[in-house]
């Protein structure tokens, strides 16, 4: 049954429309602690992002390791992988938003949805066919929906 390709691609939709949904819970949250950095502190833009940025992928981390890819990989060696994708992402983004933002006067709020929508799609092939790709379908839950399956 698990071999059968439009189970598979079944599961993988599910599994795209997962990520998509709890990015779319650290997006809100991104904008809210973005938001109140940018009200409530003088702060210039590269502050404000970085610390919304680091907010949502704490939570993006948590909730797609257990729901979307039910993996039970070792977290650490996950959270460093993940680790590794952000010493790439967070850098470029926070230094070109910034000079979007700062030095070309782009409305700071599109820069980040920019930044967001770039995360969103490179961050969950990342996570599929690297971080988690060979323990996807690992942990309890989803070794309790396969047995329910059969």
């Amino acid at each position: 049954m698990a071999d059968n390709p439009s189970i598979k691609k079944k599961k993988e939709a599910v599994r795209a429309i997962k990520f998509g949904l709890f990015s779319v819970s650290a997006g809100i949250i991104e904008i809210i602690v973005f938001t109140l950095m940018e009200q409530l502190t003088d702060l210039p833009y590269w502050p404000c992002y970085l610390v919304a940025l680091i907010c949502s992928v704490v939570w993006n981390f948590t909730l797609n390791r257990h729901f979307t890819f039910q993996s039970a990989n070792n977290v650490p060696i996950a959270m460093l992988k993940v680790a590794a994708f952000y010493c790439v992402f967070t850098p470029v983004t926070t230094i070109g938003g910034n000079y979007l933002a700062e030095v070309l006067g782009w409305n700071d709020y599109l820069v980040t949805g920019l930044n967001m929508a770039c995360n969103f799609v490179t961050e969950f092939l990342y996570d599929r066919f690297f971080v988690f790709g060979k323990s996807l379908d690992t942990n309890k839950r989803a070794k309790r929906l396969e047995e329910k399956n059969r």
